[in-house]
């Protein structure tokens, strides 16, 4: 059977929501190289997600393919039973999914704000209530990453949605860790910088875009989903246990040199 380079997650179960590209697979297929088996949610992208699941099962883990819109109660409460009778229990969650909305707050329709707010807000905070459930019954504490983004602290004019709910998502881990450090389970926030993800398809497509982004970041590079996985794996391990209620940021040092005089 073939084995990742760390063991450090062995005999663990993870649960990565928007695991169908980008980020989300990083984390997955990062968190099986260490030994994990994953639960590999996706909400459209079901080609991508068990492309996922078979980087997942090539490093001699266990996959599980779950579809479930995280905003709503109703398909997250299935996919944490389907997970449960799957794999008995869960160690981890990685709280990915997400969704972009432009437009400035003044102009921006309901709808678009519901969505935005359902899937980057209540969506971890639904799965991180039931993950904690799961964890605080089988004892033995756990891991929570929430995807965030350097924009829970930088706004911008023409994001606000997106803004908002990554803000509120830095609380509520901060929140979460509070009440949930006694029990051995840490929370903490991932916050990506520019990651050449389908998210930032304006840098895939426009090298000039793309060079001139480069040049704001201090390490002139934008990131790659590994960046962001390899952060998420180590808050994972037994090496983070007494990290929790922090941001760490993937950012090749953008906000440092944020706000840009």
């Amino acid at each position: 059977m073939p084995v990742g380079r760390s063991e450090s997650l062995r005999e663990r179960v993870a649960l990565v929501t928007g695991a169908g590209s980008g980020i989300g697979r990083g984390c997955a297929v990062a968190l099986a190289e260490a030994g994990a088996d994953v639960v590999v949610n996706f909400r459209q992208n079901r080609p991508g997600a068990e492309l996922t699941a078979e980087h997942v099962r090539s490093l001699g883990r266990r996959a599980l393919v779950v579809q479930a819109d995280v905003g709503e109660v109703g398909p997250v409460d299935a996919m944490f039973a389907a997970a449960s009778a799957e794999f008995g229990r869960l160690d981890i969650l990685i709280n990915n999914a997400g969704l972009g909305g432009g437009a400035v707050l003044h102009e921006l329709a309901y709808d678009v704000w519901d969505a935005v707010l359902k899937t980057n807000l209540y969506g971890p905070f639904l799965c991180a209530q039931r993950a904690a459930r799961m964890m605080l019954a089988q004892g033995g504490g756990g891991r929570i990453v929430n995807i965030t983004s350097v924009h829970e602290e930088a706004p911008g004019i023409g994001g606000g949605a997106y803004v908002v709910a990554k803000g509120g998502l830095r609380n509520l881990t901060r929140s979460l860790a509070l009440e949930l450090a006694p029990y051995g389970i840490t929370v903490n926030s991932v916050a990506p910088g520019m990651i050449l993800t389908e998210m930032n398809e304006q840098a895939q497509r426009d090298p000039d875009y793309l060079r001139a982004a480069e040049a704001q970041i201090p390490a002139r590079r934008a990131g790659r989903p590994a960046d962001v996985a390899a952060m998420v794996r180590f808050l994972c391990t037994d090496e983070a246990s007494y990290c929790t209620g922090s941001t760490h940021f993937v950012d090749g040092g953008w906000m440092l040199a944020w706000p840009p005089v």
